[in-house]
């Protein structure tokens, strides 16, 4: 007789074996992140993490990395949409930091929020002082409109 022919021995083989840690075995289920969760594609995780190791607060609820994440991403999506309206606008198919600086400093909010930050290679929203400009004589503002009404055909009769 051999051992796996035992009553004992198909016993033990029947039972599920125990996992690392004195845990029941078996199937386990396969772990869902807390971005899956929130429907989230920033990592909810780390922030959490990041809030921990800052001592910002002694004690922060579950809700709070979520909350920032959620924050982040939609702050992320704005300026990429709008820096890739930019990009397109330049014929480009890559964002670059000009393409950021435009669209940040072209969107009220974002620029408000970002007033103090300089982006490398940015540059600056093209613009001149009206006062800059050449001025227009009184004689060169009257030419136009008479060339307009003799470039108008006669009424026939």
């Amino acid at each position: 007789m051999d051992s796996s022919s035992s009553p004992a021995a198909g016993a033990a083989a029947a039972k599920p074996g125990r996992g690392a840690g004195g845990r029941k075995g078996g199937d386990r289920k396969k772990s869902v992140s807390k971005s899956a969760k929130a429907g989230l594609q920033f990592p909810v995780g780390r922030i959490s993490r990041y809030l921990k190791k800052g001592r910002y607060a002694i004690r922060y609820g579950a809700g709070a990395p979520v909350y920032l994440a959620a924050v982040l991403e939609y702050l992320a999506a704005e300026v990429l949409e709008l820096a890739g309206n930019a990009a397109r606008d330049n014929k480009k198919n890559r964002i670059n930091p000009r393409h950021l600086c435009l669209a940040i400093r072209n969107d009220e909010e974002l620029g408000k929020l970002l007033h103090g930050v300089t982006i490398a290679s940015g540059g600056v929203l093209p613009n001149i002082n009206p006062v800059l400009l050449p001025k227009r004589s009184a004689s060169q503002t009257e030419k136009p409109e008479k060339a307009a009404k003799a470039a108008k055909s006669p009424k026939k009769a």
